[in-house]
């Protein structure tokens, strides 16, 4: 696996042409995860890394994500999870503002990874699913 570096914000060129910054939630100890971060570096993409498990997102970031995604709160949900039972996220009278804060203050609730470019977003499961939106 190649080094771990932060693109500079802008437009930068790639294989699949000019683009803006490329943003990818990552969690090291995942394959996919690991897999995703390999295939776009493969692709000529450096993105900005985010080890979401230390920095998750906002509850804001994390609902624009789900807006890109086009994801209910419980589609990004990774419910094999420990805190996901714990905390009963089952429950259908959970509101999306609910979920997102489990998320938040649970990261690894969070699936992973997610890729982020131009406006787009996907889940790299597999890895070879964020070439769509490159």
């Amino acid at each position: 696996m190649g080094a771990l570096s932060v693109q500079k914000p802008g437009k930068h060129q790639t294989l699949f042409g000019t683009m803006n910054k490329v943003t990818i939630y990552h969690n090291p100890r995942c394959s996919k995860s690991r897999q995703t971060l390999t295939l776009l570096e493969e692709h000529g993409i450096v993105p900005e890394v985010i080890e979401y498990l230390q920095t998750p997102p906002d509850p804001r970031e994390l609902g624009e994500i789900l807006a890109l995604l086009e994801f209910a709160p419980r589609e990004l949900m990774r419910k094999k999870e420990a805190p996901y039972t714990e905390l009963n996220l089952a429950d259908t009278s959970k509101s999306e503002a609910e979920l997102i804060d489990a998320m938040v203050n649970n990261p690894i609730l969070i699936e992973r990874p997610i890729v982020v470019v131009d406006g787009k977003a996907a889940i790299g499961r597999p890895p070879e699913r964020v070439l769509a939106i490159l």
